[in-house]
């Protein structure tokens, strides 16, 4: 098949890397800069305010527009093409961080301007990531890697991204400030949109064509478009079951991410550097989770493999804090935690993406992720507020039940059965009016 089938949205006959490779750099570089501003916002709130419920509430800014706006582009993105939307929203990201810094230096960066611009840079962030995760498969059909595989490296990915991003900003936030290390993160944004517009072949991430309507009857509409992700979601209680135990483990983990592990670097005396550490060792042995999954995991029992990745990832790391423990231990603890980590994203995406067709990728990997991320714009906020009235150990030590409960209730419901039973494609059976043929897509699974 020539590249003229390319352009018009075929897949090519000869085996190409490039898109994974290309869609897999953009990712890197993205979440690597959104790590980075992890370290540097919190801390440039926390040290410039000094206020713990200031912090989570720059937390809450950020990610509600996220949040929001995710969950309403998700037929645009099936409509405009996940190309042409990802490399726009990573420009506009850029143009919006780098605000941050600039404005600061010349003196007119008020809290609540500040609270405008992560609000602005969150509104973006949604459809950019979206996009991305949305021409995964795509890329992966050209390069006929394995859909499980990867689902994989995406997760290698991104706990990579974590590893660096993290180390980067504690680094640049405790030698040159958080500033320095926000407008790293700016030039990261624009370093994905140039990758997203230059590194993929023509006709890659254009809109996948819907199935012909009947004669006489227009194309679907935005609303009916996004109806039909709620009516999907509504006959999959596994999805269900996955998107409302995944948006609590995220409120818990924004929880300690944007608030109760740089107060606790804060009261320790550990300073950002300790936040970048942490956060890079859980992610350096999360890189290697992904991999060892990527691997292996089709040969396991998914439910066992997520159920114990969730035990290792959850609970221990908000209790080591609690206990004030020595840095090498609390260290030790994140690295296994990550690695834990590191199996869930894998074998979840694998089991989701089977189930979603992609014709309906957009909206339905839209509402699902938005579904699962409703809980983190609340968890710095909520985090911080009960900081400032209870103190830190009672916060941790909640929060750490609450994550153990969650997981393991969740996990015995029976519908969580089916994840041992949807091996490979076409497993799921069409609903109503679907062709059973459609390939699937991703889904998203925990952030």
């Amino acid at each position: 098949m020539t590249d003229d089938a390319s352009e018009a949205g075929g897949i090519p006959g000869k085996r190409s890397l490039r898109p994974l490779a290309g869609v897999l750099a953009a990712m890197a570089v993205s979440l690597t800069g959104t790590r980075i501003s992890v370290v540097a916002l919190p801390w440039f709130v926390l040290v410039t305010t000094g206020s713990a419920t200031q912090t989570g509430l720059v937390a809450f800014c950020e990610m509600t527009p996220y949040v929001v706006v995710k969950a309403f582009t998700g037929p645009l993105v099936d409509r405009l093409g996940p190309r042409a939307v990802s490399w726009s929203t990573d420009l506009a990201s850029a143009t919006v961080a780098a605000a941050v810094p600039l404005l600061h230096a010349l003196e007119l960066l008020s809290f609540p301007l500040l609270l405008v611009l992560v609000a602005l840079i969150g509104a973006a962030r949604g459809p950019g990531d979206l996009a991305k995760e949305v021409m995964v498969p795509e890329a992966a059909e050209r390069g006929r890697v394995p859909l499980e595989r990867a689902t994989g490296l995406s997760g290698v990915i991104e706990r990579l991204a974590s590893t660096v991003g993290l180390a980067i900003g504690g680094s640049l936030a405790a030698l040159l400030g958080p500033l320095t290390a926000l407008a790293v993160n700016a030039g990261c944004f624009a370093l994905g949109s140039v990758i997203i517009t230059l590194a993929l072949p023509r006709g890659m991430g254009r809109t996948v064509e819907e199935a012909p309507s009947p004669a006489g009857k227009t194309e679907p509409g935005y609303w009916r478009r996004f109806g039909e992700g709620f009516t999907f979601l509504r006959g999959e209680p596994l999805l269900l079951t996955v998107i409302v135990m995944v948006g609590i483990t995220n409120l818990l983990d924004a929880a300690i991410t944007s608030v109760l592990l740089p107060v606790w670097a804060g009261e320790s005396g550990n300073g950002p550097a300790a936040i970048g550490l942490t956060g890079s060792v859980m992610g350096a042995a999360g890189v290697g989770g992904s991999l060892i999954a990527a691997m292996v995991a089709h040969r396991l029992r998914r439910r066992m493999v997520v159920l114990t990745g969730f035990l290792l990832a959850g609970a221990p790391r908000f209790l080591i804090l609690a206990f004030d423990a020595p840095p090498g231990v609390v260290i030790a603890v994140f690295a296994v935690s990550g690695f834990g980590a590191g199996f869930i994203n894998p074998v979840l995406g694998a089991v989701l993406v089977e189930r979603v067709p992609r014709r309906m990728l957009g909206r339905v990997n839209a509402l699902g992720d938005s579904l699962a991320w409703a809980g983190i714009p609340l968890g710095g906020l909520l985090a911080g507020m009960a900081v400032t009235a209870v103190g830190l150990v009672p916060v941790l030590l909640t929060c750490g039940t609450a994550y153990f409960l969650t997981t393991n209730l969740a996990g015995l419901r029976p519908e969580w059965r089916e994840m041992d039973r949807t091996r490979g494609r076409g497993v799921r059976k069409p609903h109503s009016g679907e062709d059973a043929s459609q390939d699937s897509g991703p889904f998203p699974a925990c952030p």
